[in-house]
């Protein structure tokens, strides 16, 4: 499975953006799609998922302020961000989960999100 992000970008405190992640190659192996997080000097974390059967789960640090979605037709998922914080900001991954071993085991290259204050 290939995965390609885009989206990011530069945003004031309060501002939106949505991510975008094209998913390509053996998508019926993927059984979720999940986006990750990374800033600077923190582990990589988990910021929101959607199963195959279409269930959202949430950081508790996003919910109410972001929402994933899919669609199956564009082989597409999405970030939707909302309320932005200078917390957000990091590199945002977009994350295949293999329906067989139930790991997150692709990877989008990753897009910078800057939230300025």
């Amino acid at each position: 499975v290939q995965l390609v992000e885009s989206g990011g970008g530069l945003v004031q405190a309060g501002g939106s953006l949505t991510l975008s992640c094209a998913a390509s190659g053996n998508i019926f192996n993927i059984n979720a799609m999940g986006w990750y997080r990374q800033a600077p000097g923190k582990q990589r974390e988990l910021v929101a998922a959607i199963t195959s059967g279409g269930s959202t789960n949430y950081d508790d640090s996003v919910k109410g302020r972001f929402a994933i979605s899919r669609d199956d037709a564009k082989n597409t998922g999405y970030l939707q961000m909302n309320s932005l914080k200078p917390e957000d900001t990091a590199v945002y991954y977009c994350a295949a989960r293999d329906r067989a071993t139930f790991m997150w085991d692709s990877w989008g290259q990753g897009t910078q999100v800057t939230v300025s204050s």
